[in-house]
């Protein structure tokens, strides 16, 4: 898998949530783009390095996407930011290959794209570029030398578990909490409840509940009804790095 095939899996699925319409991402034919374009760049490193750079279609500056009041720039930069950081995540889920987002902002100049994406809601559709300059190093490009059997469930560098490791472990259960919200008390609060006492959360009763494994949050969605119990309806999804991040605790 490059990083290349992880953006557009995790670019998409954050566009349909993040977006105005929840409009899909499409390959379509490399078009010239007219004048104007905000383009920008990620610099990655790690098992493979380069800049990947992102070309927006002048109208999405005014398509209001991402909400009437927001600046669509500045918004669309820390989408794009999330995108890149979440596609590194998934290839080190699906991989075991590290990267890493090493600088990211405007681009200054625009290099020529090498994929085209339409981002189509229907109604209307804009054209999204993307240059790939993200190579694997020159010594990564060497016929592989033997090296030692390493065991199974050994860990990346940075505690996450590597690919043959996480497999093992694909059928270990671990307990998932759904939580409805929260709320500080005082112990002379606590030690005074009661048969009848109520005690409200500080979350709405038409937010989404979070599902928590260890203590971070990988999901969150609707509270529905399933043959007589309680369920959870998915809505939306960590990113696939702070999902591994909730299993760190078994290595």
């Amino acid at each position: 898998m490059t990083y290349l095939e992880a953006w557009i899996a995790t670019a998409g699925a954050l566009f349909s949530q993040a977006l105005a319409g929840g409009p899909a991402l499409e390959p379509c034919p490399l078009l010239p783009m007219e004048g104007g374009a905000t383009a920008f760049e990620a610099v990655i490193a790690g098992d493979a390095e380069g800049r990947f750079t992102v070309i927006l279609d002048p109208e999405l500056m005014t398509a209001a996407l991402l909400g009437e009041d927001a600046d669509q720039k500045a918004s669309w930069g820390e989408l794009l930011k999330e995108a890149a950081e979440a596609a590194a995540g998934e290839l080190l889920a699906r991989t075991g290959s590290k990267y890493r987002v090493e600088r990211f902002g405007q681009a200054g100049e625009i290099a020529p794209a090498t994929s085209s994406f339409q981002l189509n809601s229907g109604a209307r559709a804009w054209q999204i570029q993307v240059c790939d300059e993200v190579k694997a190093k020159a010594a990564d490009r060497q016929p592989p030398k033997a090296h030692p059997v390493r065991p199974a469930a050994e860990q990346a560098g940075d505690g996450t578990p590597t690919a043959q490791g996480l497999e093992l472990l694909l059928d270990v259960e671990l307990d998932a909490t759904i939580r409805f919200g929260c709320r500080e008390l005082p112990l002379k609060d606590i030690l005074e409840l009661g048969p009848g006492d109520v005690v409200t959360l500080d979350r709405h009763i038409n937010d989404p509940a979070d599902l928590i494994v260890g203590d971070k949050i990988v999901a969150r969605g609707e509270v529905v009804l399933v043959n007589g119990n309680f369920g959870l309806k998915i809505t939306e999804v960590a990113a696939p790095r702070k999902r591994l991040e909730s299993i760190r605790c078994l290595f």
